[in-house]
């Protein structure tokens, strides 16, 4: 290992050498071409930082997104719960000729709200799918 080592050390010392024994011209050049490999390097860097904030920004807005949706969803399934449970307990209590008459009542009602919350069921898949 110590042999490997002092042979890597001789090569990097003809390399200085070398470069040391080039003309003028020839360090030069070797100088632009490490000042633009650094420039590359350094707009290559600074792209990928701008990806990643702007990566993590987005993840941030589809989880802020994610969570409203979530939530909106709670509060629609508890609502439907509250109303599945005041129609039974309505249902209950009413003998069935007056239920048949309410019925009639409010069917155009009745299904403009079934029409709503279809919708709104819809909208809402939308938007999970998309999230």
């Amino acid at each position: 290992e110590v042999q490997q080592l002092n042979r890597q050390l001789e090569e990097k010392n003809g390399e200085i050498q070398q470069m040391i024994n080039q003309p003028p011209y020839e360090k030069e050049r070797e100088i632009l071409r490490l000042q633009k490999s650094l420039a590359e390097r350094e707009k290559a860097q600074a792209t990928s930082e701008v990806l990643c904030r702007s990566l993590t920004d987005e993840t941030h807005q589809l989880q802020r997104k994610l969570a409203s949706t979530a939530e909106m969803c709670q509060h629609l399934a508890k609502c439907l719960e509250e109303k599945q449970r005041r129609e039974k307990r309505n249902s209950d209590d009413q003998m069935p000729t007056e239920r048949s008459n309410q019925l009639l009542d409010d069917g155009p009602s009745l299904q403009a709200l079934i029409v709503k919350l279809q919708d709104e069921n819809r909208m809402l898949k939308q938007k999970v799918a998309h999230v």
